[in-house]
């Protein structure tokens, strides 16, 4: 009797061990499949800059195209390289190019080699030269010139490859400044202003709008009567020739794409407010994303 009733439970459990073995196996090889899967994915090269909301829209668009399945790897070339390596197609899209003024030079020299696109992302942009509001007697470009002495003569700048700093160039010829433009990087730029402020010195840079420090720090644009700075600029993105053939889907929602200030000056908080933390600036981007679901939906839709 005792033996009769050991049988049925020896073979219950050789039973689901054997279960266990072949349900272990599935499981491994679903891992492998989902990592062949994973290697797959094509890849999306991205210029990438480090200017604020450039950051920012890069790193969203890696959490958008990675959510759908593609692959995203960033590159950080300043302004000038990244349109040489699309012309060439070392490069697949860059997401910011402001026009009609500030890329302007670059449309005219690339205009042939890397396509350019007609639809706008953001419609509201400016660019100037900016001072603290605490200076009082420097309200236009022009008043520069009698700021020489305080000024120390000097623009403080950031990437020399930017269409910005072309154009401040141009102001600072065509307004006779006998001014230096001292070129940086743009966390340095910015650096420079919010030491200036902390003790109220003067301080005079290049500076646009959408960008987290208007909210930040109490900065006002000088008047640009000769409109060389321009007036109301949109941003475009660019891609490399032959990009909308090989990513169909992903070309059809950048055109899509559209911000205003409030979506564009809250991912820029997110993404500011995850770098302070020393994280991932995709990390703001993640929790942005996620909270407009809808709006990116219309984008990819």
């Amino acid at each position: 009797m005792f033996y009769k009733n050991r049988i049925p439970l020896i073979t219950a459990i050789i039973f689901t061990m054997i279960l266990s073995a072949c349900g272990g196996n599935t499981k491994e090889e679903k891992t492998n499949t989902q990592e062949e899967s994973a290697s797959d994915k094509p890849v999306i090269t991205m210029g990438q800059i480090s200017w604020a909301e450039n950051v920012a829209v890069t790193n969203m668009w890696k959490v958008i195209l990675e959510n759908k399945g593609y692959q995203v790897e960033f590159n950080l070339l300043d302004m000038g390289v990244q349109m040489s390596a699309l012309s060439k197609g070392e490069l697949d899209v860059n997401l910011e190019i402001w026009l009609p003024v500030q890329d302007a030079n670059y449309l005219e020299k690339y205009k042939e080699e890397v396509n350019f696109s007609e639809e706008t992302w953001y419609d509201n942009a400016k660019v100037g030269l900016v001072v603290p509001s605490y200076m009082e007697d420097v309200n236009s470009i022009e008043d520069l010139n009698d700021q020489k002495e305080a000024l120390n003569g000097e623009i403080t700048g950031f990437d020399s490859g930017a269409g910005t700093m072309m154009v401040t160039k141009d102001v600072i010829k065509k307004y006779n400044l006998d001014y230096e433009l001292v070129p940086s990087s743009e966390p340095a730029m910015l650096t420079e202003i919010e030491e200036a402020m902390e003790d109220e010195e003067p301080i005079v840079a290049p500076l646009w709008s959408p960008h987290r420090i208007f909210s930040q720090l109490d900065l006002k644009y000088l008047k640009d009567s000769k409109k060389v700075y321009g007036g109301v600029e949109k941003i475009h993105h660019a891609t490399r020739h032959g990009f909308a053939e090989d990513y169909p889907e992903v070309s059809k929602w950048f055109k899509n794409w559209k911000m205003d200030d409030q979506a564009i000056g809250e991912l820029m908080t997110y993404v500011a407010e995850a770098e302070a933390k020393d994280k991932d600036p995709i990390v703001g981007a993640e929790k942005w994303v996620e909270e407009n679901q809808q709006l990116v939906n219309e984008w990819t839709k």
